[in-house]
């Protein structure tokens, strides 16, 4: 359901109260939104992201995800192998409960809970890897949540987050979005192009999510700047790489027009062209980009530490 006008002029003075109610009217078109599955594609791709920062860690026993949305990151990565029973949390009950269910659908050992990041409710030293997709940005107190993630690891546990909008990244995808929008919104308006509008209703229900979507973004993120968050904390073997350069200038615009035109105007052509697209320019920013253009431009940043395990005695 979505929140009333008061709850949303509330939120803008409470970035936990906008993340409850953004992400609780999200959860139940959030898979469609983000083009998100619990197939083949999404588990290559969930596994490729963890691999792409942490390399050949795990598998892993116990796996927690903070902020787990719908579940796409950890329930595709149970599903690659990397970890063999998971806790998926968020601050929102829509999104748990989505998560949970899309966890039995799949026959995974999955459990849901509804919790902060900043006061993760379970145990020390009880899970051996923590995980998160496009979640830190989120979070108010990044600080206090990177010693709860230290606390909750068991020593040598490893966390992986991916998906974290860069500060470069995070100023072009939003130009490149507004101009996006903007053009599609005027042009549909035109006569030969009225078919393409959605309903005004719907266009108003979209920029009310937009404005809302920009409380809950508390952060964007220098490498450097998120490597030290994790490092305050304690943890060693950090590492912060960087991906999607073309394929963010690509996507962002493919990604706005999807969501300001009729779905069925679109079709698989058309979804082929944008997931083969995103395909082949993020090879190219693997492996020619990312040789000479610094890491701080690109859209999306990957964080991994391990929770150092105690001195041995002699």
């Amino acid at each position: 359901m979505a929140p009333t006008q008061a709850e949303v002029e509330a939120a803008f003075d409470d970035p936990k109260l906008a993340n409850v109610l953004y992400h609780d009217w999200e959860a139940g078109t959030y898979d469609e939104k983000w083009s998100i599955s619990y197939d083949e594609r999404c588990i290559t791709f969930a596994v490729d992201r963890f691999r792409a920062v942490a390399g050949d860690a795990g598998p892993f026993e116990h796996a927690l995800e903070l902020g787990c949305g719908t579940g796409f990151f950890l329930l595709n990565l149970m599903q690659g192998g990397i970890a063999k029973k998971g806790t998926v949390t968020d601050l929102s009950p829509g999104m748990v409960e989505v998560a949970v269910r899309n966890a039995e659908g799949l026959g995974l050992d999955v459990e849901g809970r509804v919790a902060d990041a900043e006061t993760i409710p379970v145990p020390d030293a009880s899970v051996d890897l923590v995980v998160g997709h496009a979640v830190l940005h989120h979070i108010p107190d990044l600080d206090q949540a990177f010693r709860e993630i230290l606390r909750v690891l068991k020593p040598g546990g490893r966390f992986v987050f991916a998906g974290e909008p860069t500060t470069v990244g995070d100023w072009y995808a939003r130009k490149l979005g507004q101009a996006t929008w903007w053009a599609t919104t005027n042009l549909t308006k035109l006569g030969p192009l009225r078919s393409w509008r959605r309903p005004q209703a719907e266009l108003d229900e979209s920029s009310r999510a937009a404005a809302l979507e920009a409380v809950v973004d508390q952060h964007t993120f220098d490498p450097v700047r998120l490597e030290r968050f994790a490092l305050a904390a304690g943890a060693v073997d950090v590492r912060c790489v960087t991906e999607e350069l073309t394929a963010a200038l690509f996507g962002w615009p493919v990604r706005t027009f999807e969501a300001a035109v009729p779905s069925e105007k679109l079709g698989f052509p058309w979804a082929m062209f944008a997931y083969r697209g995103w395909q082949r320019l993020s090879w190219f920013d693997e492996h020619v980009a990312s040789r000479v253009v610094p890491r701080a431009l690109f859209y999306n940043a990957l964080v991994t530490g391990v929770r150092p395990a105690p001195p041995v005695s002699l």
